[in-house]
């Protein structure tokens, strides 16, 4: 087995690599150590990890049967398509998942772990998808279309060492592409789609969001520039929101909605507003009542419900859904 200190990542460092650039063995240790003290400071790897690395990247057998030619003074992929992401799960790698999953077993009652093992299972699952004897058992809502994933773990970090990034990104409705300077603070999922909320030093706006997607053409890490810590308190933010965008100068209100046909059932098992309140009054059980900023989001979520849901107040929202469903209204006219 190989060395298993930071292994995998070492492995995901190789593998970027071999995919990118022609290294010297030499040129491969110092790059491979760089990226590993930049999570772990003085540590590292030495010249005969790296030896054994190559050879598991090279085993067809117990390794990943990696193209990377024999007595070469340079070390790359000769097939720029192969990733190590695409192999199955090595043999120890099977293990510790296993490893994992029985560990798990002993929280299984703990509400902390529901995640992680939500996370295990469907890794399982897709792993079984090899083996043509078995059926397919998960079927969960995932976007196969979205790839701002890859952006997730590099902000993750940023956030983490409190790192000044360059943005460039381009809106869908952009001429062109802007640059600003960004102090990133915290990453929030919605609707299959991850955001980071941070500082645009440029706008000095301390809750400015970028959505990792295609619009986020890239950053890079600004050396040497002081850091800003947030002023914002991101639960109390959150909790106030629904979905991901505050519109400038926006405040707080009172929303009430009534339900019909007994869909208030089903929004009390996922609201869209986890603060919800519910009426005392018996002929106030169909609807409920929340604070929280009025934008496209709540709108949209208020939209999804269809004719079984009322605005009862604010007038600002009735207002909104009105100018919906006129717009609606004339579409479906013939």
């Amino acid at each position: 087995m190989a060395n298993s200190k930071h292994a995998h990542l070492r492995y995901n460092i190789l593998d970027y690599c071999f995919k990118n650039k022609a290294f010297t063995f030499n040129q491969l240790l110092e790059f491979v150590n760089n990226k590993i003290e930049e999570l772990y400071p003085a540590e590292g790897i030495s010249i005969r990890t790296l030896r054994e690395d190559l050879k598991l990247f090279r085993d067809p057998v117990n390794g990943f049967g990696a193209p990377l030619v024999e007595m070469s003074r340079t070390y790359r992929y000769t097939d720029p398509k192969f990733s190590i992401a695409q192999k199955p799960l090595l043999e120890y790698e099977q293990y510790l998942i296993y490893a994992s999953q029985q560990l798990l077993e002993r929280f299984e009652n703990h509400p902390k772990y529901d995640k992680l093992a939500e996370a295990l299972i469907k890794f399982q699952d897709e792993e079984n998808q090899d083996d043509s004897e078995q059926e397919q058992i998960l079927f969960y809502d995932h976007n196969e279309e979205y790839k701002g994933i890859k952006y997730l773990k590099p902000l993750y970090l940023a956030i983490q060492k409190k790192q000044v990034l360059q943005i460039s990104y381009k809106g869908f409705k952009d001429g062109a592409t802007s640059v600003y300077e960004f102090h990133p603070y915290v990453l929030k999922q919605y609707n299959r789609r991850w955001f980071v909320f941070g500082l645009n030093k440029d706008q000095n706006n301390y809750e400015w969001s970028i959505p990792l997607d295609e619009r986020l053409l890239d950053f890079q890490i600004i050396e040497d520039k002081e850091y800003l810590k947030t002023q914002t308190d991101w639960s109390a933010f959150f909790r106030a929101l629904v979905g991901v965008v505050k519109p400038p100068k926006a405040e707080v209100v009172k929303v009430v909605l009534r339900f019909y046909n007994g869909r208030e059932h089903y929004f009390k098992t996922k609201p869209f507003q986890p603060d919800y309140e519910e009426f005392f009054e018996q002929e106030k059980q169909d609807q409920v009542w929340f604070e929280t900023i009025i934008n496209k989001e709540l709108v949209q979520q208020i939209l999804s419900f269809g004719g079984d849901v009322e605005v009862m107040e604010p007038k600002q929202l009735k207002v909104a859904l009105k100018v919906h469903t006129n717009i609606m209204n004339e579409f479906y006219k013939n």
